[in-house]
């Protein structure tokens, strides 16, 4: 007679859609829910957790230099003090002799199989029939289909290794760096801020973002801004009544042929160094020789003329579904909201069976899912904001050939695919808060936009010519909406529709952050379709009024600094700081932490006070004690702080859940480290340079830091 079967999700609302989906009448228990043959249970998050040092030595509860580098060969686990009763719950169900086989439900990642093995562990699961149910959303569907095509958890190894040797990892280098780190010099800096006492908390991750805040801050500070000066000409077409009333306006640059052409007078070829080097070049179009030039060898005085006028066809495709990450950077600039903000509302979203995984680094979908994309499409329908948009996709047929585009790539996914719409759960959407409800907008509306086609633009390139000079403009007109027609957020105003309209449409391809691109400096405009209209008109060698001419003053512009979403994107892409083309390559794809833990580790940050993040802008800074920790390490510790070190590290975990790094290979190379590391904090010291460094940027932080509880005593009043 076959036993009970269990299903153990990572959370109590998870297992109520798994009993749902199941369709069983089920009894509620204390902890589960029961039913003739089958029990469903949950964790808490985590249940366990790996023991403090002193688990294994009492002595090792008191920090010691002689006591690190602390790695114990057999690592300890322990039941989570808080959560002890659903612990004892779960292990009573989990080694019951009635029970035969275990579905593990807890999220399909490396954490959640970390979870449940970490429970498995503790409790002493043995000849049981373990079974992975791995799937990319809640609906019942969805459930049934991974319950039904559960494979061996013994299938999923190598990522429960990968797992562990995570937590390994962070366990061992906050023990030993933090404390090397914290018994050498957080006296220091305690003195120095007036602390009540202070540990320096370090991290593979966490402080290798705390070194790109700074960096950034101090490039900032360092920068040195550049007065330049561009000339602007504003012309009209010619007749024999005389100059139209119509004019445009084109900007100056030194191409090849002109007086300036790679003259050390030029900040840029459309800018000049100084002033006057502008109003020499205003003087020469006006007639005027310049200054130790032969006149016999310069164009002679004449009036401007069209050189070219070219127009060009443009198409901006659709850009690809979110990952989180995108979603994150989606989020912080239109909501202005963080990325752990983001990652509860796509994990509310998630669970409310709306939308797909959220923790995923994916953008495509897969080739199964891409064949039955019907389903979504239709099920989104059903909602009035985008009826309109889903029967034309369902008319147009234009789903049938997605498998054949860029938006389809089996080899692009790991564990999961793109976050989109399930077209299911709709009922539940407005219970949501307001911000919940634009973030599945932003999904719905980027899902529903790879059905249409690109967007096409006319770019009109306008080249005046005046005394051998050229002047330049160009006007980019929208011509076919395309997929932009379903880009038109309900949250931003109506006014200037198709500029707004792209937005959400970026497609970040190089650096991370989305605000660093600079204009062309070539006067394009875009949207004006009535000088589009006007320029169009004109033809070459088409004779000219010049109106007049003007400098515009300029100065260069330090770098941003990073706000909540494009901090997420430069962590996701860290192989843009890496010199090496050949390492460049080989970390593709494996960026600093995972999609599941950005959020959390900025968040720590924020809460330890080594940055701050304001609410309104997003924009992280560091804080006084986040440069010192900072300082500290550089001197002390610099791997830390080197993205292609932290980058390294996220690939050999990933090639040890490929299977291609063995568990042992990895701890040994983590072994090596964390003995060689804390050994070297340990024989240097550097207080005099230190005390150095925190005296040159205490006058960046005019005011005393006011300090949380950790880093206070909590004093009774008398």
């Amino acid at each position: 007679m076959p036993g009970y079967r269990v299903f153990i999700a990572e959370k109590p609302s998870v297992a109520r859609q798994f009993a749902d989906a199941l369709g069983l009448q089920f009894k509620n228990a204390d902890g589960y829910m029961e039913s003739q043959d089958t029990i469903v249970t949950w964790c808490v998050g985590h249940l366990v957790s790996m023991s403090y040092p002193e688990a294994y030595d009492p002595a090792l509860k008191k920090w010691s230099l002689n006591t690190i580098p602390f790695i114990p060969e057999q690592f300890r686990y322990e039941t989570i003090s808080s959560v002890k009763k659903q612990f004892n719950t779960v292990k009573k169900i989990l080694t019951s002799k009635d029970v035969d086989t275990i579905y593990i439900c807890t999220d399909s990642g490396r954490e959640g199989e970390y979870i449940y093995r970490l429970v498995a562990q503790q409790a002493g699961v043995k000849d049981k029939k373990q079974l992975r149910v791995w799937i990319d959303s809640q609906t019942r569907e969805e459930i049934l289909r991974g319950i039904r095509e559960a494979k061996d958890d013994s299938e999923y190894d190598n990522i429960g290794a990968a797992a562990y040797l995570r937590a390994k990892e962070d366990y061992l280098m906050g023990i030993n760096f933090s404390r090397a780190l914290s018994l050498k010099y957080a006296s220091g800096i305690r003195d120095f801020l007036g602390m009540d006492h202070c540990v320096i908390a370090v991290g593979r991750v966490m402080t290798c973002v705390l070194g790109m805040i700074v960096r950034r801050e101090r490039e900032i500070r360092d920068f040195v801004k550049t007065p330049f000066y561009r000339v602007l000409g504003s012309f009209s077409p010619l007749s024999k009544d005389g100059p139209a009333e119509a004019s445009f306006e084109a900007e100056w640059s030194a191409v090849e042929g002109s007086l300036y052409f790679q003259s050390p007078k030029l900040y840029k070829e459309n800018g000049f160094k100084e002033k006057k080097d502008a109003e020499e070049l205003i003087g020469y179009l006006k007639g005027r020789t310049p200054e130790g030039k032969d006149p016999a060898s310069l164009p002679e005085p004449s009036a401007p003329k069209v050189a070219s006028l070219t127009h060009k066809k443009e198409t901006k495709n659709p850009p690809l579904l979110y990952n989180l990450a995108e979603l994150q950077n989606d989020c912080s600039r239109f909501f202005k909201i963080s990325p752990d903000q983001t990652l509860a509302a796509a994990q509310e979203l998630y669970e409310k069976k709306l939308t797909t995984y959220p923790r995923t680094d994916a953008r495509v979908l897969s080739t199964a899912v891409a064949k039955e994309i019907t389903k979504n499409i239709k099920g989104v329908g059903q909602l009035p904001m985008f009826s309109e948009i889903a029967a034309d996709i369902m008319e147009r047929g234009s789903y049938k050939n997605i498998a054949k585009t860029k938006y389809v790539n089996d080899k692009a996914i790991t564990d999961h695919y793109a976050i989109i719409p399930t077209g299911q759960g709709l009922s539940a959407l407005k219970s949501l808060n307001p911000t919940y409800q634009k973030v599945y907008e932003l999904i719905v509306r980027r899902f529903l936009s790879v059905f249409y086609p690109a967007a096409v633009f006319d770019k009109i390139q306008l080249t005046v010519e005046v005394r051998g000079e050229l002047f330049q403009t160009s006007q980019r007109v929208l011509k076919e909406k395309g997929y932009l027609a379903v880009t038109e957020y309900s949250f931003f105003s109506k006014k200037g529709d198709s500029a707004g309209a792209e937005k959400p449409g970026r497609q970040s391809t190089g650096p991370a952050d989305p605000d660093s691109a600079e204009g062309d400096g070539q006067g394009t405009s875009q949207g004006n379709e009535e000088l589009a209209a006007f320029l169009s008109t004109l033809k070459k060698g088409m004779p000219l009024a010049m109106r007049g001419l003007q400098i515009k003053e300029g100065e260069t512009t330090p770098p941003k600094r990073y706000n909540s979403g494009s901090m997420i994107l430069t962590m996701e892409n860290a192989g843009q700081f890496i010199e090496d083309e050949e390492l460049r390559e080989q970390i593709k794809g494996s960026g600093i932490g995972t999609s599941a833990t950005r959020a959390e580790i900025l968040k720590k940050l924020v809460t330890n006070q080594y940055i701050a993040l304001n609410n309104k802008t997003q924009i992280y800074t560091p804080t006084q004690l986040g440069e010192m920790i900072y300082d500290t390490v550089d001197l002390s510790l610099r791997p830390l702080l080197d993205p292609k070190l932290t980058a390294s590290w996220e690939m050999g975990l990933t090639r040890v859940s490929e299977g291609t790094v063995t568990e042992a290979e990895y701890m040994a190379k983590l072994d090596d480290y964390i003995r060689r590391r804390t050994n070297a904090v340990k024989d240097t010291s550097f207080q005099v340079p230190l005390r150095q460094r925190y005296e040159m940027i205490r006058s960046y932080y005019p005011k005393a830091m006011h300090f949380g509880k950790k880093y206070t005593y909590q004093r009774k009043d008398n």
